[in-house]
């Protein structure tokens, strides 16, 4: 994967992907999330990234959603556990435009106390949204049980009572905290010369006061396995059932992302569909997910179904993962596995500013992009034998937690 990067004194670091479109993506990652509130401060992170798009020294709310929206541009943002992130995609000829802009709320926000208050009534309201959503909410009940006392479980929108006592100077500590300028990565995909870029990246973000303070991230201690029944006021039983899993670091994470992709990733082909919407038509969604962070991971296994239906679709479920537990893949079901992931991947490369952001994530953790030769090559080295041993790990029936949302 061809790319270019560069450090400006501050620490903050450039990174280039030449592509010969008229169309610029950009991004502006910041290696601190959800993970790093201090207690009782849950959705601080997620509060501050909304607050960037209200007031800076310069710009009102109005100012700041229009520079780039008058320009045809799309400017989004978005939190999780471990990063906050910014990006756009816009015409090359506005690309100062939006380096002129992630510069100006990134570290000019004034957060206004009226802004503050009228943002915890949104964030409130997307709470109760969400809390709405069994489908969604179960997901971070789920975490909870899985980092119990940790802040990797807490929800990332954060709770009634903690968003309500947010305040600007909860907000400037976060920040002065967690913003590390070493962790810092502006990412575009662009048609630029590099060393026009460099240039204007040392106009826009080189006089960004050096900040480095010292993250202390704790490392979750392993989960207990139960089983655990929530009544609620819904029609369905929802179900989620998983594991700590892998580090974005360790050795199995490619193995486990094809073993993940294999059982209930993306496609209607995936083992869990086929087995239990196609063959049985009892949950109409079935999937399951990995998500790799910098100290762990995340497994899970999502279904939602009628109640009557609920307990059957989890003995399918455990069924398939006795199957992944007991029998090695052979080597036409292996082979068939790792093209169908990397044809994903390969198509995912498409969206390029899904591509632009997962670079800065890869430089930003681990100094160093992988080529999509290399993603591919470590695909096609995963064993048989390595899937079974990651199935006895992850799938262990001793370890698993469940999670159920059943009608009242």
């Amino acid at each position: 994967m061809d790319y270019q990067a560069y450090t400006l004194p501050n620490g903050i670091r450039i990174l280039y992907k030449h592509a010969p479109s008229a169309i610029t993506h950009c991004c502006f990652i910041v290696n601190a999330g959800s993970r790093d509130e201090k207690p009782q401060q849950e959705g601080l992170a997620h509060f501050i990234e909304h607050l960037l798009f209200k007031e800076t020294e310069r710009r009102n709310t109005s100012q700041i959603l229009n520079r780039l929206e008058l320009v045809g541009a799309d400017l989004n943002a978005y939190t999780t556990k471990e990063y906050t992130c910014i990006h756009a995609s816009l015409l090359n000829q506005h690309l100062e435009r939006s380096m002129d802009l992630f510069e100006d709320i990134l570290f000019h926000s004034t957060f206004p106390e009226e802004e503050q208050e009228k943002e915890k009534g949104v964030i409130l309201d997307e709470i109760a949204s969400y809390l709405d959503q069994p489908e969604e909410a179960i997901q971070d009940d789920f975490e909870e049980l899985l980092f119990a006392d940790h802040p990797i479980g807490k929800n990332i929108l954060g709770t009634t009572e903690s968003v309500t006592k947010m305040n600007g100077d909860d907000v400037r500590a976060f920040i002065k905290d967690n913003y590390n300028t070493a962790e810092m990565i502006f990412a575009l995909h662009g048609n630029y010369d590099f060393k026009k870029l460099i240039r204007l990246s040392e106009k826009y973000f080189g006089a960004i006061a050096i900040n480095q303070p010292q993250k202390n991230r704790i490392v979750p201690q392993a989960n207990q396995s139960g089983i655990h029944i929530i009544k609620k006021p819904i029609s369905q039983t929802h179900c989620v059932m998983g594991n700590q899993a892998y580090s974005s670091s360790h050795k199995y994470k490619t193995p486990l992302l094809l073993l993940n992709n294999l059982l209930g990733g993306m496609g209607m082909s995936s083992r869990l569909n086929l087995e239990i919407r196609e063959r049985y038509g009892i949950a109409y969604t079935i999937e399951s997910n990995y998500t790799p962070l910098s100290d762990t991971g995340i497994f899970s296994i999502y279904f939602g179904t009628d109640a009557e239906k609920a307990d059957k679709a989890s003995r399918l479920v455990h069924k398939e993962l006795k199957k992944l537990r007991d029998q090695k893949l052979g080597t036409l079901q292996l082979h068939q596995a790792k093209e169908k992931f990397i044809g994903q991947i390969a198509l995912a490369e498409e969206n390029r500013i899904g591509l632009i952001i997962s670079m800065a994530k890869s430089l930003l953790d681990f100094n160093h992009i992988d080529t999509l030769e290399d993603v591919f090559n470590k695909i096609n080295a995963v064993t048989a034998e390595q899937i079974l041993e990651i199935s006895n790990d992850v799938f262990d029936i001793d370890k698993l937690i469940t999670l159920k949302f059943e009608p009242k």
